[in-house]
């Protein structure tokens, strides 16, 4: 376990590592300055600017800072936002984010579940064709155009909740049930065939066979031997979530992270966006490597041959 633990972590810190050079470089090479947009300045003042955020400095030489500085959490001041610090606007922005990413998956994941194992138990009936349905047209619709009808239909026409802002539990209602469509429509698919596959094997034969009720096989039986293989998905269902929220929070007006992100790119803030892409990458290869912990610890066989790789 502590082989695999110590490759997991290895992988975690490389993978970091090539993201924060990646975007580095990157932000380098993009058109235009953070100071494009400020016509106003002079040159004088835009070389203190540049002097005082080290933009003058060698790529190098910002490169080296620019680690130095992600390792102690300090990712330079925000060019847009009043020079704060861009841990600072994370921290502040991040707990709305979270809110909705965790009500998002929350109610994604327990609704598919539900809708994939009624389908799988009612295989080849309308009611498994209607679901598949549902299931696939949630996960064809993009989370921003659901966004848009939920807030244009739900939020406008008939007033049911907020269509913007952020306040109370009603305002997270309509950017929730966005971004839960996705975690929704794979997990029901996924639910339902692993459902169908499981309820075809011997053992459910031969549970049924020992007077076993159709209730307690399908629970007992189906339904927790579908569910192991559920963990593989929370890594790539955050990743939806992800990329989701930097749409839908700006559609819904919620002061979080997707927000911040969206504007720093409009206005070229190299700082916020390195920050909060770093924050992302952190966040997801955190949720993978839990992932990869948690499977090895219930299929002692992925912990085995990740420790002989």
């Amino acid at each position: 376990m502590a082989k695999y633990l110590l490759k997991r972590l290895f992988y975690l810190i490389l993978t970091l590592f090539l993201i924060a050079t990646i975007t580095f470089f990157m932000m380098k090479l993009l058109p235009g300055t953070p100071l494009s947009n400020e016509s106003k300045l002079s040159h004088t003042q835009i070389q203190m600017i540049y002097h005082t955020y080290g933009l003058d400095k060698p790529v190098w030489q910002q490169y080296l800072i620019y680690l130095a500085g992600m390792v102690r959490g300090n990712f330079g001041l925000s060019f847009q936002f009043d020079n704060q610090p861009v841990s600072y606007l994370l921290a502040t922005r991040m707990p709305a984010s979270f809110q909705l990413g965790i009500q998002a998956m929350i109610v994604g994941v327990l609704l598919g579940i539900i809708v994939g194992g009624i389908a799988a138990i009612r295989r080849n009936t309308w009611v498994d064709g209607t679901m598949t349905v549902i299931s696939i047209l949630m996960i064809s619709i993009p989370s921003f155009v659901l966004a848009i009808l939920l807030q244009y239909y739900i939020g406008l026409k008939a007033g049911a909740f907020p269509v913007a802002g952020w306040g109370n539990f009603s305002y997270t209602i309509l950017p929730t049930i966005a971004l839960a469509g996705s975690p929704f429509a794979t997990t029901a698919r996924f639910i339902r065939t692993e459902m169908v596959d499981v309820m075809s094997s011997d053992y459910i034969e031969l549970a049924k066979a020992k007077g076993l009720t159709s209730t307690g096989v399908v629970y007992h039986h189906a339904l927790r031997n579908s569910l192991i293989p559920l963990i593989t998905l929370i890594g790539p269902l955050t990743v939806n979530l992800m990329t989701g929220s930097l749409v839908v929070e700006n559609i819904f007006a919620v002061p979080g992270i997707g927000e911040q992100f969206v504007k720093s790119i409009t206005t070229n803030d190299y700082p916020t966006i390195m920050g909060i892409t770093m924050m992302y990458s952190v966040l997801l290869v955190v949720v993978l490597l839990i992932t990869d912990i948690v499977y090895g610890i219930v299929d002692p066989r992925i912990r085995l041959q990740g420790g002989r790789s």
